[in-house]
Protein backbone atom coordinates (compact mmCIF):
# COMPACT_ATOMS: atom_id res chain seq x y z
CA UNK A 1 0.00 0.00 0.00
CA UNK A 2 1.24 3.52 -0.82
CA UNK A 3 3.02 5.49 1.91
CA UNK A 4 0.50 8.25 1.25
CA UNK A 5 -2.42 6.05 2.39
CA UNK A 6 -3.31 6.31 6.11
CA UNK A 7 -4.44 2.84 7.19
CA UNK A 8 -5.24 3.95 10.74
CA UNK A 9 -6.97 7.28 11.33
CA UNK A 10 -8.72 8.08 14.62
CA UNK A 11 -8.95 11.86 15.13
CA UNK A 12 -11.51 11.48 17.95
CA UNK A 13 -8.79 9.80 20.07
CA UNK A 14 -7.06 12.66 21.97
CA UNK A 15 -3.75 10.80 22.28
CA UNK A 16 -3.64 9.89 18.58
CA UNK A 17 -4.60 13.44 17.61
CA UNK A 18 -1.89 15.03 19.76
CA UNK A 19 0.93 12.67 18.82
CA UNK A 20 0.30 12.21 15.12
CA UNK A 21 -3.06 13.25 13.77
CA UNK A 22 -2.96 17.04 14.15
CA UNK A 23 0.25 17.51 12.15
CA UNK A 24 -0.96 15.32 9.27
CA UNK A 25 -4.38 16.98 9.22
CA UNK A 26 -2.89 20.48 9.19
CA UNK A 27 -0.54 19.65 6.32
CA UNK A 28 -3.42 18.30 4.22
CA UNK A 29 -5.55 21.31 5.15
CA UNK A 30 -3.06 23.95 4.01
CA UNK A 31 -2.28 22.23 0.71
CA UNK A 32 -6.03 21.89 0.15
CA UNK A 33 -6.51 25.60 0.88
CA UNK A 34 -3.91 26.60 -1.72
CA UNK A 35 -5.46 24.39 -4.40
CA UNK A 36 -8.98 25.54 -3.56
CA UNK A 37 -7.97 29.22 -3.70
CA UNK A 38 -6.79 28.71 -7.29
CA UNK A 39 -10.00 26.82 -8.12
CA UNK A 40 -12.16 29.72 -6.94
CA UNK A 41 -10.02 32.19 -8.89
CA UNK A 42 -10.56 30.25 -12.13
CA UNK A 43 -14.27 29.89 -11.39
CA UNK A 44 -14.96 33.64 -11.27
CA UNK A 45 -12.59 34.91 -13.96
CA UNK A 46 -15.46 35.92 -16.22
CA UNK A 47 -16.89 38.26 -13.59
CA UNK A 48 -13.84 40.48 -14.19
CA UNK A 49 -13.20 39.80 -17.86
CA UNK A 50 -16.74 40.59 -19.05
CA UNK A 51 -16.63 44.26 -18.03
CA UNK A 52 -13.62 44.72 -20.35
CA UNK A 53 -14.63 42.68 -23.42
CA UNK A 54 -16.48 45.39 -25.34
CA UNK A 55 -13.72 47.90 -24.61
CA UNK A 56 -11.29 46.04 -26.88
CA UNK A 57 -13.44 45.11 -29.86
CA UNK A 58 -15.82 42.39 -28.70
CA UNK A 59 -19.46 43.31 -29.28
CA UNK A 60 -21.75 41.54 -26.83
CA UNK A 61 -25.09 42.66 -25.38
CA UNK A 62 -25.67 43.15 -21.65
CA UNK A 63 -27.67 39.94 -21.51
CA UNK A 64 -24.90 38.02 -23.31
CA UNK A 65 -22.38 39.35 -20.78
CA UNK A 66 -24.58 38.26 -17.87
CA UNK A 67 -24.71 34.80 -19.45
CA UNK A 68 -20.91 34.65 -19.48
CA UNK A 69 -20.79 35.51 -15.77
CA UNK A 70 -23.57 33.06 -14.90
CA UNK A 71 -22.54 29.96 -16.88
CA UNK A 72 -19.43 29.09 -14.80
CA UNK A 73 -21.67 28.86 -11.76
CA UNK A 74 -24.12 26.61 -13.61
CA UNK A 75 -21.43 24.18 -14.79
CA UNK A 76 -19.53 24.43 -11.50
CA UNK A 77 -22.62 23.49 -9.54
CA UNK A 78 -23.22 20.54 -11.85
CA UNK A 79 -19.61 19.37 -11.56
CA UNK A 80 -19.96 19.59 -7.78
CA UNK A 81 -22.72 16.99 -7.85
CA UNK A 82 -20.22 14.47 -9.22
CA UNK A 83 -17.17 15.78 -7.37
CA UNK A 84 -18.93 15.42 -4.00
CA UNK A 85 -18.72 11.61 -4.31
CA UNK A 86 -15.20 11.35 -5.74
CA UNK A 87 -13.06 11.50 -2.58
CA UNK A 88 -14.29 8.22 -1.03
CA UNK A 89 -13.97 6.55 -4.46
CA UNK A 90 -10.53 7.82 -5.61
CA UNK A 91 -9.03 9.11 -2.35
CA UNK A 92 -8.53 12.74 -1.36
CA UNK A 93 -4.94 13.04 -2.54
CA UNK A 94 -5.51 11.50 -5.95
CA UNK A 95 -8.66 13.48 -6.61
CA UNK A 96 -7.05 16.77 -5.53
CA UNK A 97 -4.29 16.17 -8.07
CA UNK A 98 -6.76 15.37 -10.88
CA UNK A 99 -9.14 18.22 -10.14
CA UNK A 100 -6.39 20.82 -9.72
CA UNK A 101 -4.63 19.80 -12.94
CA UNK A 102 -7.95 20.17 -14.81
CA UNK A 103 -7.86 23.92 -14.11
CA UNK A 104 -5.21 24.25 -16.83
CA UNK A 105 -7.89 23.66 -19.48
CA UNK A 106 -9.93 26.86 -18.88
CA UNK A 107 -6.84 28.89 -17.90
CA UNK A 108 -4.99 28.13 -21.14
CA UNK A 109 -8.19 28.25 -23.21
CA UNK A 110 -9.06 31.75 -22.04
CA UNK A 111 -5.47 32.84 -22.52
CA UNK A 112 -5.52 31.96 -26.21
CA UNK A 113 -9.13 32.98 -26.95
CA UNK A 114 -8.96 36.44 -25.39
CA UNK A 115 -6.08 37.50 -27.65
CA UNK A 116 -8.47 37.78 -30.63
CA UNK A 117 -11.67 39.92 -30.60
CA UNK A 118 -13.01 37.88 -33.51
CA UNK A 119 -13.32 34.84 -31.22
CA UNK A 120 -16.95 33.72 -31.48
CA UNK A 121 -19.47 34.09 -28.69
CA UNK A 122 -20.01 30.32 -28.83
CA UNK A 123 -16.35 29.73 -28.00
CA UNK A 124 -16.66 32.15 -25.11
CA UNK A 125 -19.66 30.24 -23.79
CA UNK A 126 -17.74 26.94 -23.90
CA UNK A 127 -14.83 28.49 -22.00
CA UNK A 128 -17.21 29.94 -19.43
CA UNK A 129 -18.65 26.46 -18.91
CA UNK A 130 -15.14 24.99 -18.54
CA UNK A 131 -14.36 27.47 -15.75
CA UNK A 132 -16.88 25.41 -13.81
CA UNK A 133 -14.04 22.95 -13.12
CA UNK A 134 -12.94 25.46 -10.49
CA UNK A 135 -16.35 25.45 -8.87
CA UNK A 136 -16.51 21.67 -8.81
CA UNK A 137 -13.34 21.42 -6.74
CA UNK A 138 -15.02 22.89 -3.68
CA UNK A 139 -17.24 19.89 -2.99
CA UNK A 140 -14.45 17.33 -3.15
CA UNK A 141 -12.11 19.56 -1.15
CA UNK A 142 -14.60 20.08 1.69
CA UNK A 143 -15.60 16.42 1.75
CA UNK A 144 -11.93 15.43 1.96
CA UNK A 145 -10.95 17.81 4.76
CA UNK A 146 -13.93 16.84 6.92
CA UNK A 147 -12.45 13.32 7.29
CA UNK A 148 -9.20 14.58 8.81
CA UNK A 149 -10.51 16.48 11.84
CA UNK A 150 -12.34 15.53 15.05
CA UNK A 151 -15.92 16.63 15.59
CA UNK A 152 -15.01 19.59 17.81
CA UNK A 153 -12.62 21.00 15.18
CA UNK A 154 -14.55 20.30 11.99
CA UNK A 155 -16.23 23.71 11.94
CA UNK A 156 -12.97 25.62 12.23
CA UNK A 157 -11.17 23.34 9.73
CA UNK A 158 -13.86 23.43 7.06
CA UNK A 159 -14.29 27.16 7.71
CA UNK A 160 -10.60 27.78 7.07
CA UNK A 161 -10.57 25.57 3.98
CA UNK A 162 -13.60 27.24 2.47
CA UNK A 163 -12.99 30.72 3.84
CA UNK A 164 -9.40 31.11 2.68
CA UNK A 165 -10.29 29.17 -0.47
CA UNK A 166 -13.06 31.69 -1.12
CA UNK A 167 -10.36 34.37 -1.14
CA UNK A 168 -9.64 33.14 -4.64
CA UNK A 169 -12.69 35.13 -5.73
CA UNK A 170 -11.38 38.45 -4.45
CA UNK A 171 -7.83 37.52 -5.49
CA UNK A 172 -8.98 37.10 -9.09
CA UNK A 173 -11.03 40.29 -9.00
CA UNK A 174 -8.09 42.23 -7.55
CA UNK A 175 -5.26 40.68 -9.57
CA UNK A 176 -6.81 40.39 -13.03
CA UNK A 177 -7.33 44.16 -13.58
CA UNK A 178 -3.61 44.57 -12.81
CA UNK A 179 -2.22 41.79 -15.03
CA UNK A 180 -4.38 42.73 -18.04
CA UNK A 181 -3.04 46.28 -17.97
CA UNK A 182 0.44 45.28 -19.16
CA UNK A 183 2.46 42.59 -20.95
CA UNK A 184 3.69 39.59 -18.98
CA UNK A 185 7.05 37.87 -19.44
CA UNK A 186 8.23 40.41 -21.98
CA UNK A 187 5.20 39.96 -24.19
CA UNK A 188 5.52 36.17 -24.34
CA UNK A 189 1.77 35.85 -23.76
CA UNK A 190 0.93 37.93 -26.84
CA UNK A 191 0.15 41.50 -27.86
CA UNK A 192 -2.34 43.77 -26.16
CA UNK A 193 -5.60 44.89 -27.77
CA UNK A 194 -6.28 48.61 -28.27
CA UNK A 195 -8.97 50.13 -26.06
CA UNK A 196 -11.76 51.96 -27.90
CA UNK A 197 -11.44 55.69 -27.31
CA UNK A 198 -8.62 54.87 -24.92
CA UNK A 199 -6.03 57.37 -26.18
CA UNK A 200 -3.61 54.64 -27.20
CA UNK A 201 -4.24 52.37 -24.21
CA UNK A 202 -4.06 48.58 -24.58
CA UNK A 203 -5.37 45.64 -22.55
CA UNK A 204 -3.82 42.16 -22.39
CA UNK A 205 -7.01 40.22 -21.56
CA UNK A 206 -5.24 36.90 -22.23
CA UNK A 207 -3.22 37.40 -19.04
CA UNK A 208 -6.41 36.77 -17.05
CA UNK A 209 -5.97 33.10 -17.97
CA UNK A 210 -2.23 32.69 -18.39
CA UNK A 211 -1.29 34.18 -14.99
CA UNK A 212 -2.65 31.14 -13.11
CA UNK A 213 -0.80 28.42 -15.03
CA UNK A 214 2.44 28.21 -12.95
CA UNK A 215 0.49 28.26 -9.68
CA UNK A 216 -1.80 25.45 -10.85
CA UNK A 217 1.25 23.32 -11.67
CA UNK A 218 2.79 24.09 -8.25
CA UNK A 219 -0.42 23.17 -6.40
CA UNK A 220 -0.67 19.91 -8.32
CA UNK A 221 2.86 18.91 -7.29
CA UNK A 222 2.22 19.88 -3.67
CA UNK A 223 -0.91 17.73 -3.57
CA UNK A 224 0.85 14.74 -5.13
CA UNK A 225 3.80 14.77 -2.74
CA UNK A 226 2.25 16.25 0.39
CA UNK A 227 -1.32 15.01 0.82
CA UNK A 228 -2.78 11.70 2.05
CA UNK A 229 -5.62 9.27 1.37
CA UNK A 230 -7.52 7.79 4.31
CA UNK A 231 -8.23 4.06 3.93
CA UNK A 232 -11.30 4.11 6.22
CA UNK A 233 -12.86 6.90 4.16
CA UNK A 234 -13.30 4.63 1.16
CA UNK A 235 -16.90 4.20 0.01
CA UNK A 236 -18.66 3.44 -3.25
CA UNK A 237 -21.20 5.76 -4.83
CA UNK A 238 -23.89 3.31 -3.75
CA UNK A 239 -22.79 3.59 -0.12
CA UNK A 240 -22.93 7.38 -0.28
CA UNK A 241 -26.20 7.55 -2.20
CA UNK A 242 -28.08 6.91 1.06
CA UNK A 243 -28.00 10.69 1.59
CA UNK A 244 -30.65 11.15 -1.11
CA UNK A 245 -33.09 9.46 1.28
CA UNK A 246 -32.15 11.75 4.16
CA UNK A 247 -34.49 14.69 4.76
CA UNK A 248 -31.74 16.77 6.31
CA UNK A 249 -29.66 16.54 3.14
CA UNK A 250 -32.32 18.43 1.19
CA UNK A 251 -32.99 20.92 3.97
CA UNK A 252 -29.31 21.82 4.24
CA UNK A 253 -29.09 22.13 0.45
CA UNK A 254 -31.87 24.72 0.63
CA UNK A 255 -30.07 26.69 3.34
CA UNK A 256 -26.75 26.52 1.54
CA UNK A 257 -28.30 28.01 -1.59
CA UNK A 258 -29.13 30.97 0.64
CA UNK A 259 -25.60 31.35 2.04
CA UNK A 260 -23.04 30.14 -0.48
CA UNK A 261 -25.36 30.60 -3.45
CA UNK A 262 -25.66 34.24 -2.48
CA UNK A 263 -21.90 34.60 -1.98
CA UNK A 264 -20.93 33.22 -5.38
CA UNK A 265 -23.93 34.76 -7.16
CA UNK A 266 -23.24 38.25 -5.86
CA UNK A 267 -19.52 37.72 -6.61
CA UNK A 268 -20.32 36.88 -10.23
CA UNK A 269 -22.95 39.56 -10.78
CA UNK A 270 -21.94 42.58 -8.71
CA UNK A 271 -19.55 44.16 -11.23
CA UNK A 272 -22.09 44.09 -14.05
CA UNK A 273 -24.89 45.11 -11.67
CA UNK A 274 -22.84 48.12 -10.57
CA UNK A 275 -22.09 49.00 -14.18
CA UNK A 276 -25.81 48.89 -15.03
CA UNK A 277 -26.99 50.95 -12.04
CA UNK A 278 -24.09 53.38 -11.63
CA UNK A 279 -22.51 53.74 -15.11
CA UNK A 280 -20.08 56.45 -13.95
CA UNK A 281 -18.46 54.06 -11.45
CA UNK A 282 -15.60 51.72 -12.43
CA UNK A 283 -16.81 48.41 -10.91
CA UNK A 284 -13.44 46.67 -11.06
CA UNK A 285 -12.13 49.05 -8.39
CA UNK A 286 -14.65 47.74 -5.86
CA UNK A 287 -15.80 44.27 -6.99
CA UNK A 288 -13.15 42.40 -5.00
CA UNK A 289 -14.14 43.98 -1.65
CA UNK A 290 -17.33 42.00 -1.11
CA UNK A 291 -15.90 38.55 -1.83
CA UNK A 292 -12.87 39.44 0.31
CA UNK A 293 -15.08 40.24 3.30
CA UNK A 294 -17.24 37.15 2.69
CA UNK A 295 -14.20 34.90 2.57
CA UNK A 296 -12.73 36.38 5.75
CA UNK A 297 -15.97 36.00 7.72
CA UNK A 298 -16.51 32.36 6.76
CA UNK A 299 -14.00 30.99 9.30
CA UNK A 300 -15.64 33.30 11.86
CA UNK A 301 -18.98 31.61 11.21
CA UNK A 302 -17.41 28.19 11.73
CA UNK A 303 -15.54 29.30 14.85
CA UNK A 304 -18.61 30.87 16.49
CA UNK A 305 -20.63 27.76 15.68
CA UNK A 306 -17.93 25.55 17.24
CA UNK A 307 -18.10 27.63 20.39
CA UNK A 308 -21.88 27.20 20.64
CA UNK A 309 -21.87 23.53 19.63
CA UNK A 310 -23.82 23.67 16.40
CA UNK A 311 -24.60 26.68 14.28
CA UNK A 312 -28.37 26.81 13.88
CA UNK A 313 -28.85 30.04 15.82
CA UNK A 314 -25.96 31.69 13.96
CA UNK A 315 -27.58 30.68 10.67
CA UNK A 316 -31.01 31.87 11.81
CA UNK A 317 -29.87 35.39 12.72
CA UNK A 318 -27.74 35.56 9.58
CA UNK A 319 -30.77 35.06 7.32
CA UNK A 320 -32.81 37.61 9.26
CA UNK A 321 -30.09 40.21 8.74
CA UNK A 322 -29.80 39.29 5.05
CA UNK A 323 -33.49 40.07 4.58
CA UNK A 324 -33.00 43.50 6.14
CA UNK A 325 -29.86 44.17 4.07
CA UNK A 326 -31.60 43.41 0.75
CA UNK A 327 -34.50 45.68 1.74
CA UNK A 328 -31.88 48.38 2.36
CA UNK A 329 -30.35 47.84 -1.10
CA UNK A 330 -33.70 48.65 -2.70
CA UNK A 331 -33.52 52.18 -1.28
CA UNK A 332 -30.02 52.81 -2.65
CA UNK A 333 -30.82 52.22 -6.33
CA UNK A 334 -31.50 54.94 -8.92
CA UNK A 335 -35.23 55.51 -9.43
CA UNK A 336 -37.22 58.33 -10.98
CA UNK A 337 -35.46 61.60 -10.24
CA UNK A 338 -33.11 59.98 -7.70
CA UNK A 339 -29.59 59.08 -8.80
CA UNK A 340 -29.32 56.57 -5.96
CA UNK A 341 -26.41 56.26 -3.55
CA UNK A 342 -23.43 54.19 -4.63
CA UNK A 343 -21.65 54.35 -1.23
CA UNK A 344 -24.76 53.02 0.52
CA UNK A 345 -25.26 50.42 -2.24
CA UNK A 346 -21.67 49.21 -1.89
CA UNK A 347 -21.80 49.25 1.91
CA UNK A 348 -24.94 47.13 2.04
CA UNK A 349 -23.52 44.63 -0.44
CA UNK A 350 -20.35 44.34 1.63
CA UNK A 351 -22.60 43.65 4.63
CA UNK A 352 -24.43 41.01 2.59
CA UNK A 353 -21.13 39.38 1.67
CA UNK A 354 -20.08 39.36 5.33
CA UNK A 355 -23.35 37.69 6.29
CA UNK A 356 -23.05 35.07 3.54
CA UNK A 357 -19.56 34.23 4.82
CA UNK A 358 -20.79 33.78 8.39
CA UNK A 359 -23.73 31.71 7.12
CA UNK A 360 -21.43 29.56 4.97
CA UNK A 361 -19.38 28.69 8.02
CA UNK A 362 -22.35 28.05 10.29
CA UNK A 363 -24.29 25.87 7.84
CA UNK A 364 -21.25 23.69 7.18
CA UNK A 365 -20.77 23.35 10.94
CA UNK A 366 -24.41 22.25 11.25
CA UNK A 367 -24.07 19.34 8.82
CA UNK A 368 -21.67 17.07 10.76
CA UNK A 369 -23.58 17.69 13.99
CA UNK A 370 -26.94 16.93 12.38
CA UNK A 371 -25.84 13.66 10.80
CA UNK A 372 -23.84 12.41 13.77
CA UNK A 373 -26.82 13.17 16.02
CA UNK A 374 -29.35 11.61 13.66
CA UNK A 375 -27.38 8.37 13.19
CA UNK A 376 -26.75 8.14 16.94
CA UNK A 377 -30.46 8.53 17.68
CA UNK A 378 -31.35 5.85 15.12
CA UNK A 379 -28.77 3.32 16.40
CA UNK A 380 -28.98 1.01 19.40
CA UNK A 381 -27.37 2.34 22.58
CA UNK A 382 -24.61 -0.29 22.74
CA UNK A 383 -21.00 0.89 22.46
CA UNK A 384 -20.45 -1.06 19.24
CA UNK A 385 -23.60 0.32 17.62
CA UNK A 386 -22.72 3.88 18.59
CA UNK A 387 -19.21 3.55 17.13
CA UNK A 388 -20.71 2.27 13.88
CA UNK A 389 -23.16 5.20 13.96
CA UNK A 390 -20.26 7.66 14.23
CA UNK A 391 -18.50 6.11 11.20
CA UNK A 392 -21.73 6.16 9.18
CA UNK A 393 -22.59 9.68 10.32
CA UNK A 394 -19.17 10.95 9.24
CA UNK A 395 -19.50 9.35 5.80
CA UNK A 396 -22.98 10.77 5.29
CA UNK A 397 -21.91 14.19 6.55
CA UNK A 398 -18.97 14.18 4.14
CA UNK A 399 -21.24 13.35 1.20
CA UNK A 400 -23.77 15.98 2.26
CA UNK A 401 -21.03 18.62 2.60
CA UNK A 402 -20.13 17.97 -1.00
CA UNK A 403 -23.64 17.60 -2.36
CA UNK A 404 -25.06 20.65 -0.57
CA UNK A 405 -22.06 22.58 -1.90
CA UNK A 406 -23.12 21.47 -5.36
CA UNK A 407 -26.73 22.51 -5.01
CA UNK A 408 -25.79 25.75 -3.26
CA UNK A 409 -23.57 26.76 -6.15
CA UNK A 410 -26.58 26.99 -8.48
CA UNK A 411 -27.24 30.29 -6.74
CA UNK A 412 -24.21 31.57 -8.60
CA UNK A 413 -26.13 31.03 -11.83
CA UNK A 414 -29.57 32.22 -10.79
CA UNK A 415 -28.50 35.47 -9.13
CA UNK A 416 -26.69 37.03 -12.15
CA UNK A 417 -29.42 35.71 -14.44
CA UNK A 418 -32.09 37.14 -12.12
CA UNK A 419 -30.45 40.55 -12.40
CA UNK A 420 -30.18 40.28 -16.19
CA UNK A 421 -33.73 39.01 -16.66
CA UNK A 422 -35.20 41.60 -14.28
CA UNK A 423 -33.42 44.37 -16.18
CA UNK A 424 -34.62 43.02 -19.53
CA UNK A 425 -38.26 42.51 -18.51
CA UNK A 426 -38.82 45.29 -15.98
CA UNK A 427 -36.11 47.83 -16.68
CA UNK A 428 -34.84 47.52 -13.09
CA UNK A 429 -33.37 44.91 -10.73
CA UNK A 430 -36.10 45.37 -8.10
CA UNK A 431 -37.93 42.19 -9.13
CA UNK A 432 -34.81 40.11 -8.50
CA UNK A 433 -34.27 41.71 -5.09
CA UNK A 434 -37.87 41.04 -4.00
CA UNK A 435 -37.40 37.39 -4.98
CA UNK A 436 -34.24 37.21 -2.84
CA UNK A 437 -36.13 38.60 0.17
CA UNK A 438 -38.83 35.93 -0.11
CA UNK A 439 -36.24 33.18 -0.42
CA UNK A 440 -34.27 34.33 2.61
CA UNK A 441 -37.49 34.42 4.63
CA UNK A 442 -38.10 30.77 3.70
CA UNK A 443 -34.58 29.98 4.99
CA UNK A 444 -35.43 31.67 8.30
CA UNK A 445 -38.47 29.41 8.69
CA UNK A 446 -36.61 26.19 7.79
CA UNK A 447 -33.70 26.94 10.13
CA UNK A 448 -35.93 27.79 13.08
CA UNK A 449 -38.38 24.88 12.71
CA UNK A 450 -35.93 22.04 12.14
CA UNK A 451 -32.80 23.11 14.02
CA UNK A 452 -33.09 26.22 16.21
CA UNK A 453 -36.42 25.92 18.05
CA UNK A 454 -36.82 24.28 21.40
CA UNK A 455 -37.89 20.68 20.87
CA UNK A 456 -36.23 20.16 17.47
CA UNK A 457 -35.21 16.51 17.04
CA UNK A 458 -31.73 17.39 15.74
CA UNK A 459 -30.82 20.70 17.39
CA UNK A 460 -27.43 22.09 16.49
Amino acid sequence: MSAHVLTHWDPENPEFWKEKGAAIAQRNLWISIFALTLAFAIWVLWSVVTVNLNKVGFNFSKNQLFWLTALPALSGATFRVFYSFMVPIFGGRRWTVISTLSLLIPALGMGFALRDPSTSYGTMLVLALLCGFGGGNFSSSMANISFFFPKLKKGTATGLNAGIGNLGVSLAQFLVPTVISGAMLGGLTGDGLPVKDGAGQHLWLQNAGFVWVPFILLATLMAWFGMNDIADAKASFRDQAIIFKRKHNWLMCWLYVGTFGSFIGFSAGLALLTQSQFPDVNPTQYAFLGPLVGALTRPVGGWISDRFGGGAHVTLYTFILMVLAVIGVLFTLPSGDSAGSFPAFLGLFILLFALTGIGNGSTFRMIPVIFLTARSLDAEKTEEAQKAAIIQGNKEASAVLGFSGAVGAYGGFFIPKAFGTSLELMGSVNGALYAFILFYLSCVVVTWWFYARKGARTPC
